[in-house]
């Protein structure tokens, strides 16, 4: 099956080359583009794709707006949002995942970066790395962000005591066939114990589990080795 994608950036020139390395590939396609969030959820509305590369700085309404606006759609559940970001300089993006974008993409990425990362999303994957997420997270909670979330405290009260050592793992950036190593099961098993958590948990996919682990307490900034 094709993968749809939705170009997101106030960048003509930048959509442009996006455009022609995604139609370049023959699983993929580029069904729109947009210039600023508004006009992303507009396109979107009329008619959905698979993935969409959201720009997080632009005019108007940013991509952290336009990304919430996006994942709190019913009609638009089946989307994926990837955060493009300058890494460094974006802390911010977190205020992204926690709208529900399923990760994010430096802009320096090579094509083949970039093109994993579409396929990776339309697969119902967080991107790219868990552990280049959790270092993003780390940052930000070091610095000015909120102290553990009492919700996501009350989410972290149902787990199981393996759901919790699986959630462990996830936030330490562990892929499922490592935490089935670690933990001596199968991934199969693994992958069980995933569905458990996105389901008590209420998130949509593995980074917003990182997300809880470090607004819940159960890692803490600097500790998550």
């Amino acid at each position: 099956m094709t993968t749809t994608v939705l170009l997101v950036d106030d960048q003509a020139l930048l959509r442009s080359a996006f455009r022609v390395l995604v139609d370049s590939e023959p699983d993929m396609t580029v069904v729109g583009e947009a210039a600023d969030g508004d006009a992303a959820v507009r396109v979107l509305r009329q008619r959905p794709c698979d993935v969409v590369l959201m720009d997080i700085r632009m005019p108007g309404t940013d991509g952290i707006a336009a990304t919430r606006a996006i994942t709190a759609d019913p009609a638009l559940a089946a989307v994926r949002v990837v955060i493009l970001t300058t890494f460094e300089q974006d802390d911010y993006v977190v205020e992204a995942l926690r709208a529900g974008a399923c990760g994010f993409l430096g802009k320096s990425a090579g094509p083949d970066e970039l093109l994993t990362a579409i396929r990776v999303a339309a697969a119902g994957e967080a991107l790219l790395s868990p552990s280049a997420t959790r270092g993003l997270i780390e940052r930000f909670l070091a610095g000015d962000g909120p102290g553990p979330s009492p919700q996501a405290a009350a989410g972290l009260a149902t787990l199981t005591a393996r759901e919790r050592e699986v959630l462990l793992e996830v936030a330490r950036g562990r892929s499922n066939d490592e935490i089935a190593l670690r933990l001596h099961v199968s991934p199969l098993t693994v992958k069980t114990h995933m569905n458990r958590l996105l389901a008590k948990l209420a998130a949509r996919d593995r980074a917003q589990l990182v997300m809880t682990a470090y607004e819940s307490g159960l890692v803490r900034p600097g500790r998550a080795d």
